[in-house]
């Protein structure tokens, strides 16, 4: 399946009062290399096992697979990953047609706080509520296989 993604950094709390989901995911990367990832993920009381594609060269698209495995399992593999688990609280919030998710970045990635919009085609319009800040689709820092091993909170050094 192809996923077409924006993704933008946020300049406020203000989603918080509009969102109507809260979940806490831990994930790690067995694999990041730049043709392809494999994740594993803790999303409240479920685990995942997503592999993703390169992305095109705007950003915008790439092949997403993904799976639901046993908790057990997704600890299991967490032990496996390479070093840099990715630790955030995902916020939902209902903008007219589209769902935005807002993932609050914790532990190294603390202060990074980034929304993301699915669309069904790369042209798609939305509404862009006022908390959204800066476009970074396609800004490869800013993918959470890259936050594993270069945190937010070496930026500034």
């Amino acid at each position: 399946m192809i996923e077409i993604e924006r993704k933008f950094l946020v300049n406020s709390y203000a989603f918080k009062k509009e969102s109507f989901k809260k979940t806490r995911i831990v994930q790690g990367f067995l694999n990041t290399h730049k043709e392809r990832t494999v994740r594993v993920r803790l999303k409240g009381d479920k685990g995942f096992l997503t592999i993703k594609g390169q992305s095109s060269k705007d950003g915008l698209a790439r092949f997403e697979w993904e799976t639901e495995i046993s908790i057990k399992d997704a600890n299991g593999l967490i032990e496996l990953c390479e070093s840099g688990v990715i630790d955030k609280v995902r916020y939902e919030v209902q903008v007219k047609n589209h769902i935005f998710e807002i993932d609050e970045f914790l532990g190294d990635n603390e202060g990074l706080i980034i929304a993301e919009v699915e669309l069904n085609s790369k042209n798609e319009g939305f509404e862009m509520p006022i908390w959204l800040d800066k476009e970074v689709t396609g800004d490869i820092k800013y993918y959470n296989s890259q936050l594993s091993q270069d945190p937010f909170c070496n930026w500034g050094k």
